[in-house]
């Protein structure tokens, strides 16, 4: 648990749940991973959580659920934007519904934090947030927690009740998705991308975004969503999501869901994120993967976010800086050095790729996080309308 984080997009993390397991290569040098079996692992939320292993800590797959900061963010009166489950993946197999029924309770709870939930797990999220018997459920948790911790707030069952509410922070019975949180998803590359993104953007949300850290291959959004455009607020083609028999998404524009089942609003991406690796390990980012994605969210107006070069940087774009192959790449700039690296656009270190970059280790503090002289901290600026779903007397 972290009142303070070092990182860039959120101001606090809160991690009631710890633990995971290695699913994708976007895993490989996971920090939270690496820290549960060195630095934290004698305490009691990282302890054996990971196996030693020739390459270091991995996830064994186990699971805790962390009492002592399950309430935690109720105890924190300034707004914050909170990440959650910064160490582990509130959607990882093993996970119970029922963990994850106390964490949205908590977020419900704390109407005045903005919270940022994370996973890999896209097909679990979208299940689990978009069953009505998930609202059912984490509502009536609300109420015991509201009354068993004396928790300050008014709990508003009818929307035509808020007038006469005494002010405060009210806690608006049913209303889902809840406002106050963000659902993303991880994507490393577009394969990735490709296999997470439906899902997301079929998950019932405020706001969705895709972390895209550490980068290690060239994405196209304009293609993720089966095939068609993930940054789009509306769909008009055969994504092939229909075509496999599931209902319409949200932002379908041909009629096949009725009026009330759609969700208002954008039903694109919200918000990109996108960082290099850092760490022991870290693989370098091509500069024009993260080119790439800027202006893919500069030409769809969607908040663009730049975290981090990681621990490499480009000390030379060959096309720009040495077009007749006359550098000193045999010695200075060989990749059996450490601290240098090939990269073409591909992805591969192979010296006659396309978009060929040497690429140093210089750091992460030394890298920085400005592309191309610029600080890119967009953040989403919209919200979502929510449904509102009055529950019967018997409900609660």
């Amino acid at each position: 648990m972290a009142d303070k984080t070092p990182i860039e997009w959120t101001d606090a993390t809160w991690n009631p749940v710890t633990g995971c397991s290695v699913v994708s290569p976007g895993c490989t040098n996971c920090y939270a991973m690496k820290l549960a079996g060195t630095r934290l692992r004698n305490m009691p939320s990282r302890k054996g959580l990971t196996n030693q292993t020739k390459a270091g800590p991995v996830w064994n797959g186990q699971l805790r659920f962390n009492e002592e900061f399950a309430l935690q963010p109720l105890q924190w009166k300034r707004p914050r934007m909170i990440f959650v489950c910064a160490h582990g993946d509130l959607f990882a197999e093993g996970v119970p519904d029922e963990w994850i029924d106390r964490v949205f309770a908590v977020m419900a709870l704390a109407p005045h934090h903005t919270f940022q939930v994370l996973t890999k797990r896209a097909d679990r999220m979208r299940a689990y947030v978009n069953s009505p018997d998930t609202i059912r459920r984490v509502y009536h948790l609300v109420c015991d927690i509201a009354v068993e911790h004396r928790v300050n707030v008014t709990l508003i069952a009818d929307p035509s009740h808020e007038a006469v509410a005494p002010p405060g922070r009210r806690v608006y019975l049913g209303q889902w998705p809840l406002k106050n949180v963000w659902k993303g998803v991880s994507a490393e590359d577009q394969k990735r991308a490709d296999e997470r993104l439906a899902d997301l953007l079929a998950t019932s949300a405020a706001v969705r975004w895709v972390s895209v850290e550490p980068m290690l291959g060239h994405i196209d959004l304009n293609i993720a969503w089966c095939g068609e455009d993930a940054l789009s607020p509306e769909c008009w083609g055969d994504c092939g999501w229909c075509k496999n028999g599931r209902p319409a998404l949200h932002n379908c524009q041909r009629g096949r869901q009725p009026d009330e089942a759609i969700a208002k609003g954008r039903s694109g991406l919200d918000w990109v994120v996108v960082g290099g690796e850092s760490g022991t390990g870290a693989r370098p980012m091509h500069p024009d993967w993260t080119r790439s994605l800027r202006d893919q969210c500069k030409e769809a107006d969607v908040p663009f976010f730049f975290k981090q070069w990681g621990n490499w940087s480009s000390i030379m774009d060959r096309d720009n800086a040495d077009p007749d192959w006359r550098a000193d790449y045999a010695n200075r700039l060989n990749d059996r050095r450490q601290d240098i690296s090939w990269l073409n656009l591909a992805g591969g270190s192979g010296f006659h790729g396309e978009r060929f970059h040497v690429m140093q280790r210089i750091g992460k503090a030394k890298a920085g996080r400005t592309l191309d002289g610029v600080t890119h901290d967009a953040f989403p600026k919209i919200e979502r309308a929510v449904r509102w779903l009055v529950p019967s007397t018997k409900s609660f």
